[in-house]
């Protein structure tokens, strides 16, 4: 009973979150699922938009060029903002960078509303691309911000609501673009800019709340704004611990410039943390969901599903995912980061070897079809509950506050060159090697699995600091016993 009420009292930090997520964890998802339903009458504009201007149609190999460029260019766009996310947070703070990435998020929206209008594909092109720098930037920081604002027992529940809200997003894009509401010719610039309106909400209300308590803290020195952030967020008064906590990552950091993107690259006090953000932010594009995404479609269409019912299918898809994650939600901070995504990776990857074997032998039997569909199924719960939400909690897990913003910058290039790394080269996969392209992502989920459940460290429940000694004695194992943290470097005696 206390425990409950005791947890009530973070309704505000909870409010937050809601807030936080909002802007680019739910645009994310929304700007990824939504581009599929209008696809046929964006390349109807760029005809209609080439014959004005050229008095001819245009090449179907052109106009597949530029749709594809359309789609593609969010992940380029996303890659932008999330380099910008080292820097813009660090100098102007987590809550004006927010503000900033929804300005550009509003003027993207307004641009592919009109664009119809104006008569150019190429506002398409453009607000796609200022889409993906406000999802980029706003999914870095939206994770920086919640993280650092978060109570310990708090920070992976909190955290891995961005999994949830990204799985809203596209859930959300799915239904608002079937033909009954927004997928329409006529409709489709303003299903385009619907993501403006999260933009312009996150906008309003970010300006009732205060910044991050350990950006405060930790990068300006303000004691004082600390305590009231913390008080105004937490609803209570006992401080002492956490405060405690962030002297001690303070002190550490104490004369230290905030580090680099090369630092985090070079330096040898976080290697094992950085392989440990780098294999299952690079795994969320490369355990073959995307793959089980495009695979699925035809293995309804040979289990008899009518053509026009497959964008309700691909709703149940989305729903699943969002439903998973939301469980895992409630697991993370009780079974730990280490064995959901370590474990995840491997079943997916057992799973996706049946769903291999199924494949090949569709044909044998009249209810194989369905087992597929069930393997499918499977394979994203199992995604959503693992490998799914728990990545993107690792920033805010692994790296202390000098470090953290670069920390961003890599996951967020890695997740974004990965995306579109696959979407570039998938298709030439799937035309060579068919069913047997999962053999590929089989592989690296049992890989990445391994190296998660063997080598790295559980942060569960542990303060920054507590973790940075625990990735210590992998940094420097062979001279462990000459070994002293002095924050987030550390130093032999020599």
């Amino acid at each position: 009973m206390h425990g409950a009420v005791r947890k009530l009292q973070y309704w505000r930090l909870y409010l937050l979150t809601l807030v936080l997520g909002i802007g680019g964890s739910f645009q994310y998802g929304f700007q990824v699922s939504v581009i599929a339903s209008p696809a046929v009458h964006v390349q109807s504009f760029v005809n209609h938009t080439w014959m004005l201007r050229y008095r001819a149609p245009v090449a179907d190999s052109t106009n597949q060029l530029i749709w594809s460029f359309i789609v593609a260019v969010l992940s380029l766009g996303s890659w932008a903002g999330a380099v910008h996310s080292g820097s813009l947070p660090v100098t102007y703070g987590r809550k004006k960078a927010l503000l900033f990435s929804n300005t550009v998020g509003i003027v993207a929206a307004l641009l592919m509303l009109f664009s119809r209008m104006a008569k150019s594909f190429e506002m398409v092109l453009l607000g796609r691309f200022l889409s993906g720098y406000n999802v980029g930037l706003g999914l870095s920081v939206h994770l920086m911000y919640l993280g650092e604002s978060s109570p310990k027992k708090l920070r992976g529940f909190l955290t891995l609501t961005t999994s949830i809200f990204v799985g809203f997003g596209k859930v959300m894009g799915q239904i608002i673009g079937i033909k009954e509401m927004m997928g329409t010719e006529e409709m489709w610039p303003y299903l385009l800019a619907v993501s403006g309106i999260p933009a312009i909400l996150q906008s309003v209300t970010l300006l009732f709340f205060p910044e991050a308590p350990r950006y405060l803290y930790i990068d300006k020195g303000d004691t004082e704004g600390t305590r009231k952030a913390l008080q105004w967020l937490w609803q209570h008064d006992d401080l002492k611990q956490e405060l405690d906590d962030m002297q001690k990552e303070r002190e550490s950091a104490r004369g230290q410039r905030a580090k680099t993107v090369k630092d985090v690259l070079t330096s040898r006090c976080v290697r094992w943390q950085l392989l440990t953000l780098v294999v299952p932010c690079a795994g969320v594009q490369f355990c073959g969901i995307n793959a089980l995404y495009f695979y699925a479609f035809d293995i309804f269409r040979e289990s008899g599903v009518p053509e026009d019912q497959m964008h309700y299918l691909s709703i149940g898809l989305g729903a699943t995912e969002l439903l998973t994650v939301m469980l895992c939600s409630f697991l993370i901070d009780r079974a730990g980061r280490k064995k959901l995504m370590g474990y995840g990776y491997l079943f997916m990857g057992v799973t996706m070897s049946i769903l291999t074997v199924t494949l090949s032998f569709k044909d044998l039997n009249s209810w194989i079809p369905y087992v597929n569909i069930a393997l499918i199924f499977c394979v994203i719960c199992i995604y959503g509950l693992g490998p799914s939400g728990v990545s993107m909690t690792l920033p805010a897990d692994l790296f202390l506050q000098a470090w953290r913003p670069s920390a961003y910058v890599i996951s967020g290039t890695i997740s974004w060159l990965s995306m579109f790394l696959v979407g570039l080269l998938f298709s030439y996969v799937v035309d060579g090697l068919g069913q047997f392209c999962f053999l590929i992502f089989v592989a690296y989920t049992f890989l990445s699995a391994a190296f998660l459940l063997y080598f790295v460290p559980e942060t569960k429940g542990k303060t920054m600091v507590e973790i940075m000694e625990d990735f210590s004695k992998l940094n420097y194992k062979k001279r462990g016993a000459d070994i002293e943290m002095t924050g987030t470097d550390l130093t032999t005696k020599l």
